[in-house]
């Protein structure tokens, strides 16, 4: 069993004399299978108090970089701070950069001023994918400033990791369901998006139109795009979508903005059959209590929070390796499976 540790560390680890340690790493035989265990216990206990050496007393100051609407940024905000307490010893400190829409010369500028002026010890960073910003997370790189992407990825550029979920299984979830609860019944399906240019929503949306389109080859899917998931913009781009298509029966609700699009609805006296959407926001809470939600596909923000920390915590050294993340579980949740710490 490789370690870096003297034989006599890990007998006084063990409480096990140095000669019945040097048996065991040696393979010298003559000791029972428990002692054998308990040798091997303690060199895992010391890896983890080896750790807890590295980053006691050491703090992160970690860049909280979005463009998303606001009831997700907080989300966000809450989810990281809720998870603050179990990184310790090591300080955790954020600074928070949020918008909800914009240029994206405005999020390339937030970039380069978190390299340019240093202090940050990682970026974590949900932002479209488009080159500018790729080239962007190269210049943090190059300057030793590991990026994070959450829930939507930059796979072309320099980041360190992605957290979230698998974005086309979370789409191909939202057909199965819808399929399964619009059954034989007619009806067309509206799916909104705030921008095209997030590589998770344009995930979703592959996802979600590849496995309807196999399930159910007769529906048509009716898009809308361009809101930014604001209830304001949203509202007048569904109306329009609704005057124009007297067919549609079912939201998939990619990019948010679900209280709108229900108000939409309402104001034209339609009705829907099936509403799927995404997180579960303070929003989208309320929605799904009130039953005016059929389900909400879910990823504990927590503890992909966490992870994008210890993510960059390990790029730092403070933290072994443990391989690449994998996606977050997506849970559906319905009215009555709600998680008890739900806004």
């Amino acid at each position: 069993m490789s370690h870096p540790y003297p034989i006599r560390e890990i007998a006084r680890q063990a409480g096990l004399s140095v000669a019945t340690v040097d048996r065991v790493l040696n393979n010298r035989g003559g000791v029972r299978e428990s002692t054998t265990r308990e040798v091997h216990q303690a060199i895992k206990d010391l890896d983890r108090q080896r750790t807890q050496v590295r980053i006691g007393g050491r703090t992160f100051m970690i860049d909280i970089v979005m463009q998303a609407p606001e009831r997700f940024s907080l989300a966000v905000r809450a989810a990281l701070e809720a998870e603050l307490p179990a990184l310790r010893p090591a300080v955790m400190r954020s600074r928070f950069h949020f918008r909800e829409t914009g240029p994206v010369e405005e999020l390339i500028a937030t970039l380069d001023r978190v390299a340019e002026r240093g202090g940050s010890q990682g970026v974590v960073l949900k932002a479209p994918d488009v080159p500018e910003i790729t080239a962007a997370v190269g210049r943090l790189a190059a300057v030793g400033i590991p990026v994070v992407t959450l829930v939507t990825d930059l796979p072309g550029s320099a980041r360190r990791s992605y957290v979230g979920i698998d974005n086309r299984a979370a789409g191909a979830t939202a057909a199965y369901l819808l399929g399964q609860w619009l059954g034989d019944r007619p009806g067309n399906v509206l799916t909104t998006i705030s921008r095209g240019f997030f590589r998770g929503e344009e995930e979703r949306e592959m996802g979600f139109r590849s496995a309807l389109r196999n399930a159910h080859p007769g529906r048509t899917l009716v898009e809308v795009t361009d809101s930014d998931g604001l209830d304001a913009t949203q509202r007048e781009l569904v109306l329009r979508a609704l005057r124009q298509d007297p067919e549609i029966r079912a939201v998939y609700s990619i990019g948010g903005g679900n209280t709108a699009t229900i108000h939409a609805f309402e104001e034209l006296g339609r009705a829907y059959e099936v509403f799927i959407a995404h997180d579960l926001d303070h929003d989208n809470t309320r929605l799904l209590r009130e039953r005016r939600l059929s389900a909400v596909l879910h990823h504990d923000l927590r503890q992909d929070m966490r992870r994008a920390c210890q993510i960059i915590m390990r790029a730092h050294g403070a933290l072994p390796d443990d391989g690449p993340a994998l996606p977050s579980p997506i849970q559906v949740v319905t009215p009555y499976n709600m998680p008890p710490d739900a806004a």
